[in-house]
């Protein structure tokens, strides 16, 4: 988990400098829409929505935009642009390493083209459903800065919020949870007091496959043309993310 974890916030740092903002405010917005449309649009009462507005906010997305995403979800707002839906692609990068892929789309066909395309030119391959999703397991994944906050003190709360792990980056705590705990230990934290820079469901290697150098590097573009991807929500894979690997995914643009 380590190794995932710091490559998270890696990202997590990247998306913070993207000048691309609008590309990740569409995702946002989208996951937003979806939560709405799912458990409705008071936040109170549905804690992904909850969770995902909270997320946008972190970074810097519009009360306006937010309150748009959430009247397209419940409804109350059409803009022509389709029902969106949550949907999972498997498949192998170089190497044979494995790729869980979630999106977000309102269009299946146009999805699925990109995704296989992007496999292609990477020299990976789409599989089919099953084939890599055995070897994942689904966990939450809670970040908050650590702002001075004595570690030690805060992994004794963390603990007893119900958070099965917490690893140290450089600007804030990453926390790992049950898939069905997030939302409580969330919940939990933030009664302690403690900011939430965000929330996430994630899903962990069960085994991970060391790479060389050049792999290392097809893998880490391959993952960088996913995530710039505006129908991709999340990429996971089972790449081992040791010191050495994840000092050549820092290069990556």
């Amino acid at each position: 988990m380590a190794g995932h974890s710091k490559w998270s916030n890696i990202k997590h740092k990247k998306a913070k400098e993207d000048k691309k903002r609008a590309k990740i405010f569409n995702k946002h917005l989208r996951e937003i829409t979806v939560a709405a449309r799912e458990g409705g649009g008071d936040p109170e009462m549905n804690p992904r929505l909850d969770t995902a507005i909270n997320n946008a906010k972190s970074d810097n997305v519009p009360k306006d935009n937010i309150e748009r995403a959430i009247k397209k979800g419940t409804g109350e707002l059409d803009e022509g642009e389709g029902r969106y839906e949550d949907a999972t692609y498997e498949g192998y990068g170089p190497g044979g390493i494995a790729y869980f892929i979630e999106v977000t789309t309102n269009n299946y066909n146009r999805t699925v083209g990109e995704i296989r395309h992007i496999f292609s030119t990477f020299g990976g391959n789409l599989g089919t459903d099953g084939s890599v999703g055995y070897l994942f397991e689904q966990k939450g994944m809670i970040r908050i800065p650590i702002d001075g906050q004595d570690e030690e003190e805060f992994m004794l709360e963390a603990i007893d919020a119900g958070a099965e792990d917490i690893e140290t980056g450089d600007d804030f705590f990453a926390l790992t949870t049950g898939r069905e705990s997030m939302y409580k230990v969330r919940d939990n934290l933030k009664d302690q007091g403690h900011e939430i820079e965000s929330a996430e469901l994630v899903r962990i290697p069960s085994t991970e496959v060391k790479v060389d150098e050049q792999t290392a590097e097809s893998n880490f573009k391959l993952m960088s043309e996913f995530d710039d991807n505006d129908d991709v929500s999340n990429v996971f894979t089972n790449m081992k993310m040791d010191e050495e690997t994840l000092a050549i995914g820092e290069q990556i643009d």
